[in-house]
This record gives structure tokens, sequence and C-alpha cells, in this order.
């Protein structure tokens, strides 16, 4: 059986990474440092810059055929648990205001299981932990900047919306990331580097702009009535779904740990990113990305001591 490694001091160290990052933003608003409008070009440099350097940057990497069982079970459980949360989005937010609906169906599908959920991955599991986590976040990549994509798509129209999915820079990432992996081609060191440092620009990028956008916002709308509603979905609703069937199935006790760690990860800090760049209800996407956040540090170790318990 695998244990549980971690203490999840990381976890807590990369939380107070995040909260500190929006501080940075939120007091750079709050002082007239930066105005509202510089926030559009920190989004426009995140997505066409920072994410797919990131992207393609993830894609270094090579399988080994001796753990292809494990990680065929942990690619299947990514992948039913984008189907379970499309299921849920069917259903989940019909009376939902219409400027909302594009947030809370992606923020649904997307979560932060890309920069958090490596951290808990590896803290708790430790370095198979972290392999495994990078089998899970493929299908969820292809998923976000595809079908996850197109919910903001779709709230600009549905003319033209498939081609600007397909023509997006974080879609083009993905395609090159798959090219590289698939057929093992290997990029220049220097390349490599400069896609490294880009990449470590996103995450305190998005951090900055969700700091900035609560600024100028304020916290008046972080706990309604639906930004509750959905964070209660998102941290206990949807990884109970997940760990269920996983239990069932009797899939080996890393993956079970893993996929339902990564479905309680908070909404996706991109959330906001995209929100701006479609002209959507950033204050919105915003209040879900911090208030499910914040919930998660009391969640994630209560779901690592469940884990631990039935697993």
């Amino acid at each position: 059986m695998q244990m549980i490694q971690g203490d999840l001091k990381q976890v807590f160290s990369m939380q107070f990474i995040m909260f500190a990052e929006m501080a940075v933003g939120y007091c750079l608003v709050r002082f007239g440092t930066l105005r509202p409008h510089d926030r559009a070009v920190l989004s426009r440099l995140v997505i066409t810059v920072f994410l797919p350097a990131t992207i393609i940057n993830s894609f270094n990497t090579e399988f080994s055929m001796s753990m292809l069982r494990s990680f065929i079970q942990i690619f299947c459980a990514a992948t039913g648990t984008i189907v379970l949360t499309m299921i849920l989005n069917r259903f989940l937010w019909r009376k939902a205001p219409r400027e909302h609906l594009p947030v809370l169906q992606y923020a649904t599908v997307c979560s932060n299981c890309g920069f958090l959920g490596n951290a808990v991955a590896d803290s708790v599991y430790g370095a198979d932990g972290l392999m495994y986590s990078q089998i899970y976040l493929f299908p969820i990549r292809v998923f976000i900047w595809s079908i996850g994509l197109s919910y903001f798509a779709r709230s600009h129209g549905e003319k033209g919306s498939i081609l600007k999915v397909l023509t997006h820079p974080c879609i083009i990432a993905v395609t090159i990331g798959l090219v590289r992996m698939l057929l093992r081609i290997p990029f220049p060191e220097a390349l490599n580097g400069v896609l490294s440092g880009l990449g470590k620009c996103s995450t305190p990028s998005v951090m900055i702009f969700l700091g900035m956008t609560l600024g100028e916002c304020g916290f008046k709308r972080l706990a309604s009535k639906l930004t509750f509603k959905y964070a209660v979905i998102r941290l206990l609703v949807i990884p109970v779904l997940v760990l269920i069937p996983c239990v069932l199935l009797k899939l080996e006790p890393i993956v079970t740990g893993l996929a339902v760690l990564m479905a309680a990860m908070p909404a996706g800090s991109n959330t906001a990113v995209l929100a701006e760049q479609y002209d959507v209800d950033v204050e919105f996407a915003a209040n879900c990305v911090v208030l499910t956040t914040i919930l998660s540090i009391a969640l994630l170790p209560a779901w690592v001591w469940v884990i631990n318990m039935l697993v």
C-alpha cells in the first residue's frame, strides 16, 4: 500500500506564496502604482507568452513502460473526472445569470491541479506522485485549451468560436508539446531554458492579476450565495463523486489518492484571466478563485486524512 509521505508543509507554503503574490497585485492597485487598465496587458502576457511556454515545457517527459498500468489508470481517472464535470455542467448552472455561466462552467471542469496540484502530489506522495500527476494533467491540459476554452468563446456567439479555439496560443502550445513528446524531439538546452524561465512567470503573473482585480473590485461579493455554492461543488461534491468509483473499482492507492486530491483543487486561477480576455465578469471569476483557494487551506489536509483512512 502506498502510504502518504508528506506533512503538507509544502502545500501550505505554496498556498502562502499564492496569497502573497495576490497581495502584491492588490497593493499595487490600492496604492496607485498600477491602474485597472494595466490588468489587460498582464492578462495578454499570460495568455500569449507565459502559459504557452509552460504548456510546451510540460510535455518534455518520457513514459516508463514498466509503469504503464498505473499510467493508464491515472489517465482514465482524469478523463473520467472531465466527463463527470461536463455532465454536472449540463444541469448545475441552469438558473445562474447568463454573464456568470462561462465562468462557472469553465471553473467546474478546470481546477488548479497544475500549480497547486503538483505541489500537493509532490508533498503527499513524493517523486512518484509528481510523475503520476503529469500523466493526470495530460488530458486535463488538452481539455482546458479546447472544450474548456469554448465555454468562454461561446459567450461571444457560436460563429467563429471553433476557429478561435483552434488558433488560441495555448492550443497551439498543446499541439507543439504533443508533437515534441510523441516524436521525442529534443530541444536545445538554451530553448528549454527560455521556456522554463517564461513558464515560471505564469503563476505569479496570474496571482498578481487576481490581486489587481480584488484591489479594484473589493471583497463585497467574495462569499455570495452563488460563489459559495460553487465552492461546495468544487471542493466537496466533485471529489466525493471521484472517490466513490475509484474505491469501488479498487484502483491502485496512489491513483485513487491523486485522482481525489486533484479533483479537490480550488478553481483554476486562469479562470479570471480568460474572463478578462473574453469580456466576461472578471470580478465574479476572481471571487470564485480566491474563495475556493481560501477554503482549500482547510479542506485539502482533510481530504488527505480521508484518503489515508479509506485507501
